[in-house]
């Protein structure tokens, strides 16, 4: 798995910082002016990444959103969008939310983006979607695929503990979500696209194997966690939409970023909440074969047997420093319960939430779930 070839196959330049500059990308920007995007946590990259760009560039600017944590709503891609106006390319300092707003941003405005990756918090640096708060709903909107992923693996090494432990919950939250996938084709026909899911699920290997070496900070680990993350974004190009890599854990993530937006406070990192759906998710497939018989049931039961134990889960988060209980999100016991029986409605897919819910198993299910991860 060359994620290079990979990385060149859909045409995106996916950088590693060598003997202190990032070549390829320099040079491609020549003729280019190009704004510098980073919020006031990542202002701190962004100096060094300016100072390149303007050795480089045709032009070069600093938009510096002012708040260290910004949404990837309407208002704020309309900022970044107004901010660009004079450039032809935006390229954002940070992670998850920085680089969405500057894919999106690019997309509507007919401009590159590419992103200087300070953390492998998340795996959207490659995709072509960007989900969006509008209307204070989460939606994921096409977009465009970055021109330019660069890493610098002094600085991902070294992102916070939690940071990379985001990365680590969103990664073995495809586990979950191929299951969800392929459990949706025996039960509803839905189609499976086998290049996705065979590339997504060699990628999880992958990392999974890596993780010691990540716990003890080593590059080796950050590096097996950054292909895994960019080739999920590769997954979701050659599937055409999120299913290889969002499920039944991603619903809830969703359904809880939605109170916190509707509650005025701040989101918790978007893949320390899906490793708590992910927890959800593995719970609800290893205890299926206590629920009532259906038809299809001994295709999803030999599927559920292949995937990790909850347990899993929870001790590789914990050792990465990510909350492992939703109470210690502040989230309340009915918000808990409420997306228990209502995530599933927030995206058109089959999953392992739509299977207990439609069947009515969900309330004995939430109570188990409630006492073991609330």
């Amino acid at each position: 798995m060359d994620i290079q070839a990979l990385s060149k196959k859909f045409g995106i330049n996916a950088e590693r910082k060598t003997s202190g500059r990032f070549p390829v990308f320099e040079k491609s920007i020549r003729t280019s002016r190009v704004l510098v995007v980073c919020d006031e946590t990542t202002r701190a990259f962004a100096q060094p990444v300016l100072d390149m760009v303007r050795a480089n560039a045709a032009a070069g600017g600093l938009l510096v959103l002012p708040t260290p944590e910004p949404v990837a709503d309407e208002a704020t891609v309309g900022a970044v969008a107004e901010g660009g106006k004079e450039y032809d390319y935006l390229l954002a300092v940070g992670a998850g939310t920085l680089n969405d707003l500057c894919k999106y941003a690019g997309f509507l405005t007919h401009k590159k983006s590419g992103v200087y990756a300070t953390a492998p918090s998340m795996d959207g640096y490659s995709s072509s979607v960007t989900p969006l708060i509008e209307k204070g709903f989460k939606i994921t909107r096409p977009a465009q695929t970055a021109s330019d992923i660069l890493m610098d693996f002094d600085v991902l090494t070294k992102a916070p503990r939690i940071m990379t432990g985001a990365g680590v919950g969103d990664i073995l939250a495809k586990y979950c979500c191929l299951t969800d996938w392929r459990m949706a084709s025996y039960l509803t026909g839905e189609t499976v696209n086998e290049e996705a899911y065979a590339l997504m699920l060699g990628a999880v290997s992958a990392c999974d194997a890596s993780l010691p070496a990540l716990r003890r900070g080593e590059a080796e680990g950050v590096e097996k966690l950054i292909d895994a993350l960019l080739i999920s974004g590769y997954a979701m190009v050659i599937a055409g939409n999120s299913r290889p890599a969002s499920g039944a854990e991603h619903h809830m993530s969703h359904f809880l970023e939605m109170d916190f937006l509707r509650r005025g406070e701040r989101i918790p990192l978007h893949g320390v909440k899906v490793g708590l759906g992910t927890m959800v998710s593995l719970y609800l497939y290893r205890t299926l074969r206590s629920r009532p018989a259906f038809e299809g049931c001994e295709k999803v039961y030999a599927l559920a047997e292949k995937l990790p134990a909850p347990s899993y889960a929870e001790e590789t988060l914990a050792a990465l420093d990510c909350p492992t209980r939703f109470s210690e999100l502040g989230i309340s016991k009915d918000t808990m319960r409420d997306m228990l029986f209502e995530a599933y409605k927030i995206r058109d897919r089959f999953t392992i939430l739509t299977l207990y819910c439609t069947k009515g198993w969900m309330k004995q299910a939430a109570d188990e779930i409630m006492e073991r991860y609330y």
